[in-house]
Formats: structure tokens, sequence, C-alpha cells
């Protein structure tokens, strides 16, 4: 069966039972490992309604369908360019982002990067405070639900942001590490403070080794 999720650290994700091709990975700690940045409430919420909700509605809309034989990537890619595909494109880049956004965080995250993502960070931004505040400006930017993405495009970094299901994979572009900006991902926490969620993810949860092992 293949997973729902994405990264180069599929190693510290199981899975879970799931009824479909397509499978919810297991959270790579527990649900109240990110507090007190990210409570176990929204987590449980999180996790075990929105992005489980995104797997289940996936399998049932490719049920006899040959997207139901593919990679989720693929799926994304293909049905990303067809609009009478949408309900497909949207549960499967919804499941995707999720995974890689529980693999963005780490309850020891924060810092800074190191080695190889450290030099192209000061190469292509000027050093990690300026990467922050252009994550930062992302992530407060985006209008309505959405991601801030860091990415790989040609051969520098940059910061993009993404509107509702709308993931970097579905053009062919290398996601290193993303904050979700939908408010579900911080209300029951931060309520209408989006700015505060944000600053607690870029200074205390971001796994910058997740980040590096996608540059690798």
């Amino acid at each position: 069966m293949a997973q729902a999720g994405a990264g180069k650290t599929e190693g510290k994700t199981a899975t879970v039972q799931a009824t479909g091709p397509f499978e919810l990975p297991k959270l790579p700690y527990e649900e109240n490992a990110l507090e007190p940045h990210i409570s176990a409430r929204t987590m449980s919420f999180h996790y075990g309604k929105h992005h489980k909700g995104y797997v289940d509605k996936l399998n049932k809309s490719v049920e006899g369908k040959k997207f139901a034989e593919m990679k989720i990537e693929d799926v994304i890619v293909e049905t990303g360019k067809d609009p009478a595909m949408a309900s497909i494109f949207n549960s499967a880049a919804q499941a995707w982002n999720h995974a890689f956004y529980w693999k963005s965080m780490n309850p020891k995250g924060g810092g800074e990067p190191k080695g190889k993502l450290a030099d192209r960070v000061k190469a292509d931004f000027g050093g990690i405070d300026a990467l922050k505040k252009k994550l930062a400006e992302a992530a407060n930017g985006q209008f309505g639900s959405g991601w801030a993405w860091l990415v790989l495009e040609g051969d520098k970094l940059a910061v993009v942001k993404t509107s509702n299901a709308e993931t970097p994979i579905a053009k062919g572009g290398r996601p290193l590490l993303v904050i979700d900006v939908w408010e579900h991902a911080y209300y029951l926490d931060y309520q209408n403070k989006r700015a505060d969620y944000v600053t607690a993810v870029l200074d205390h949860l971001l796994d910058w080794e997740f980040a590096a092992s996608n540059l690798a």
C-alpha cells in the first residue's frame, strides 16, 4: 500500500490501517511532543481528523481508477493538470502536504541549519535571520488558507507560498520544509494570532536536519 506521505525520513514513520491504497503515516512523534508550542489537542484534531480525512477521501475518490495504482506524487502531478480532477488533486495534495509538514517539525527543532544547508542559506538569503524573516512574511502574508515553503528552485533556495491544497511538487518543485497556515493548524492554541504560531514554529520546531536531507 502507498503511504500518503513524503520526504526522505520514511523510516521514522510507521503506518496505520486504512481502507484503500493510500495509508495515513503515523506521526514521527507523540501528539504531545510539540507542547507547549502546539498542543496535543491541536495535534489530535489536525492529524486525527483533518489529515486522516484527506486520506480517507482520497481513497474513496480513486476507487476503481488508475490513480489507485500510482504513487501519491504522481497522482498530484497528473490531476493538477486537469481542473476536472480537482477533488482528487485536493485530497492527494493535502494528504502529502500534511505528511511533509509533520516531518518539517521536531520536538528538538529550531536553532539553525548546519553544513551544506547553512552555506546555501547564507549564499541565497544572507543568513538564517533573513531566511526566517522571509518565511514569516510568506506565512503571515498568505491570505486565507495555505502553506509557506522553503524550496530549491534550480540551483537556488527560495521561499514561496501556496493557497489551499496547492503544493510545489505539482509543478516539479523540490520542497525542503513547510509551515501550515490553515486555521486548523493553530486556532485552538493561538486563536487569531497566526504570527505567534509562526514565530513558535520558526524558533522552536523547524527541523533543519529534515530540510538538509531533502537538499542532499
